[in-house]
């Protein structure tokens, strides 16, 4: 008896444990299954092998958009550019990667309103103005109306230029001469001052009379707000909750004539820039946008011994309402023939001036104006005694630099 209460019962596995056992397998092969297939469901995505993308097509060189340059084409590129001669050392890089969109599918054709241009006498490359492009249809504007010289007149980069939705590419032709030669303005006093001198003189000239091209043209394209801007420049729509141009310019009283936004210097914080317009982040703001205290109270901090406050300009840029009698007042301002324009100037929103980012900037500057290395032809050239004193002290330094790079 003793013995038969004394053994213990057996214990037999139950059902409900192997159960559980496997629903813990089950879930241990899931959860390790679902991040490689949500990885491999990426890399398809991603995946272009083999497939013939039209966007390559849109250079005769194959040269591609920014962004699409490979990371061994990069460093064979920075590899040529150590190799060259003294201008390449000096030079920029050949290696954009702004990204941008590729399909360019804007809504520009409906019937968002207000219509916005923008106007611009550019002799830039594709890293430069693609980004500026891009940027600016975001935020609203729907036609550019590019006149074209250098780098940008060229075939590979104008036959990119006109296959975007809404961009005019006007080349700077014998008949575009001859036709400027005829127009209102050249025959007018404020402008004939600025006849017949080179480099910066011209330019504004130049710019001017594209500008009053772009007035007609935008009228006959039934813009309603037209914006003169240089590709080193983007405009700054803050005081808006969609951060949208068209918003901005769309809340302004019907009797405005002339939108004044105060512009921004870029305070460059490196020397080894290669995208301003997604690389730099520090700005100066204008007066305009400062409380009296503030200015005056940095103001020494933020010259760093110059003799401006900006290093440029300083009078900002001017969208003006499309009508008759429009005609420019220099490139920052707008005028009309039969009535003082009403003006307002803008407490927030701004252009944002990407100033001499990188020092590639200065010697393109030198180049276009082809001006000898001295005092004389040096003032002859430039308006602004910043560029003066820069090209002055950069025809030096090149002519330096190039010395001892052939001797070394």
């Amino acid at each position: 008896m003793a013995g038969l209460y004394s053994s213990k019962p057996t214990v037999s596995s139950s059902p409900s444990s192997s159960t559980s056992s496997s629903s813990y397998s089950r879930l241990f092969l899931i959860v390790t299954l679902l991040p490689l297939s949500l990885a491999c469901f990426a890399f398809v995505l991603q995946w272009r092998g083999g497939l013939d993308d039209p966007v390559t097509h849109w250079s005769i060189d194959h040269h591609e958009f920014p962004g699409m340059v490979s990371t061994q084409e990069k460093r064979s590129l920075r590899r040529s550019v150590s190799d060259s001669g003294c201008v390449d050392l000096l030079g920029q890089s050949r290696a954009p990667s702004f990204p941008y969109f590729r399909d360019w599918k804007f809504d520009y054709d409906s019937d968002l309103k207000p219509r916005i241009c923008i106007t611009t006498s550019t002799s830039a490359g594709l890293e430069q103005t693609l980004p500026w492009i891009y940027f600016h249809k975001v935020i609203g504007v729907s036609t550019f109306y590019l006149f074209v010289e250098g780098k940008a007149a060229s075939p590979n980069v104008s036959r990119v230029l006109e296959t975007i939705p809404g961009v005019k590419v006007i080349h700077r032709t014998k008949e575009l001469e001859e036709k400027q030669a005829k127009s209102r303005i050249w025959n007018e006093t404020w402008l004939s001052s600025f006849f017949y001198k080179p480099c910066n003189y011209e330019l504004f000239v130049k710019q001017s009379l594209n500008m009053e091209m772009a007035i007609t043209m935008a009228q006959d394209a039934g813009m309603e707000w037209i914006i003169h801007l240089d590709t080193d420049e983007l405009i700054h729509p803050s005081g808006t909750h969609e951060y949208s141009l068209r918003k901005l310019l769309g809340n302004i009283s019907a009797d405005v004539d002339i939108v004044i936004f105060p512009n921004y210097e870029s305070s460059v914080e490196r020397d080894d820039i290669r995208e301003p317009f997604s690389e730099v982040s520090m700005f100066k703001k204008n007066y305009d946008h400062l409380l009296r205290d503030v200015y005056f109270g940095n103001y020494k901090d933020a010259t760093r011994g110059n003799p401006n406050y900006f290093l440029t300009y300083g009078n900002g840029k001017a969208a003006a309402r499309v009508q008759d009698h429009l005609r420019p007042n220099g490139a920052h301002r707008w005028h009309n023939y039969r009535k003082s324009p009403n003006e307002v100037k803008l407490e927030e929103a701004a252009v944002l001036h990407y100033t001499y980012p990188r020092f590639s900037d200065l010697t393109s500057r030198r180049d276009r104006c082809g001006c000898k290395p001295t005092k004389v032809d040096v003032k002859r050239c430039f308006m602004l005694e910043f560029d003066r004193a820069v090209s002055g002290d950069l025809y030096f330094f090149l002519s330096i630099s190039c010395i001892l790079f052939r001797n070394i």
